[in-house]
C-alpha cells in the first residue's frame, strides 16, 4: 500500500461539499449579527452584494486556502474590506460567529485550530489601524 502523505487541511474538512455548507450557515449568521451590522458600512455591504455570490467566493477562497485546487478569484481581503473600517470589537465578534458555525458542524478542535489561524492571518487586512 502506498501513501502519499498527510492529508490536507482541505481534505481532512471533508472537501468542497463540506466546506460550502459550512460557508453558507457562517454566511447567514454574519449577514444578520446585530453586532456586526451596527457598523453602517458593513450593514451596506452585506445588502450590496447578492448573498449567493458571496457565499461562492468564501467557498471558493476556503477551499484554496485549505489546500484544495480551488483559485480564489475574489478581491484581496485589504481591498474588499478597507473601506468597511472594521474595528477589532466587530473582528472578535466575526469570530464568535466562526466558531460558533465550526461547533455546530463538529469541526475537530485541530482543524478548527488551522482554519482560526488561517482566518487570523488576515487580520491586518481587514481591521481598520
Amino acid at each position: 500500500m502506498t501513501t502519499s502523505g498527510p492529508l490536507s487541511l482541505y481534505e481532512r474538512l471533508g472537501g468542497i461539499y463540506a466546506i460550502a455548507a459550512v460557508v453558507d450557515d457562517f454566511v447567514e449568521r454574519i449577514m444578520v449579527d446585530p453586532r456586526l451590522n451596527a457598523n453602517p458600512l458593513v450593514d451596506e455591504a452585506h445588502h450590496k452584494v447578492p448573498k449567493a455570490g458571496f457565499k461562492y467566493l468564501v467557498t471558493e477562497m476556503v477551499g484554496w486556502a485549505t489546500g484544495g485546487p480551488q483559485k480564489y478569484t475574489g478581491k484581496s481581503m485589504r481591498e474588499s474590506h478597507e473601506h468597511l473600517k472594521i474595528t477589532a470589537g466587530e473582528w472578535k465578534s466575526f469570530m464568535e460567529d466562526f466558531r460558533t458555525t465550526l461547533d455546530k458542524f463538529q469541526v475537530p478542535a485541530a482543524e478548527q485550530g488551522e482554519l482560526f489561524a488561517i482566518v487570523e492571518s488576515t487580520y491586518a487586512d481587514i481591521v481598520l489601524g
